[in-house]
């Protein structure tokens, strides 16, 4: 299984990175949220400190405009994860590209679409 980070991670249940994390849990995988406000999601506290070390991730799937990553960059790079996932209306291209140059596959997908599609 895969430990993902939810990037914009919410407690309110209308918005896509809290099914994400919901979805993501259901098929196995550990998940830390992290966003901008503190809450709870699947049973876990939302993360707001970018100085906070995750260790072993595997996958950031971004739930955050582009407009609003830049103040990510260095904490979402820091976290070396495997592949950064894109989803609809994060695309990015400046951090795309900072990925590809640290090693990190890029993708532009939808979490909840590849879960549903077995693609995760």
């Amino acid at each position: 299984m895969k430990k993902t980070l939810v990037l914009g991670a919410t407690d309110n249940p209308t918005r896509f990175a809290y099914r994400a994390v919901q979805r993501l849990q259901q098929h196995g995988h550990t998940v830390v949220p992290v966003g901008i406000r503190k809450g709870e999601v699947g049973g876990h506290p939302i993360i707001t400190d970018k100085q906070q070390v995750i260790e072993d991730v595997d996958t950031v799937t971004l739930y955050v405009g582009p407009q609003n990553q830049t103040s990510w960059y260095d904490y979402i790079l820091s976290l070396k994860p495997k592949r950064i996932i894109f989803n609809p209306g994060t695309e990015n291209r400046e951090l795309e590209k900072m990925a590809q140059e640290a090693n990190i596959e890029t993708l532009h997908d939808c979490t909840l679409v590849m879960l549903a599609t077995n693609s995760y």
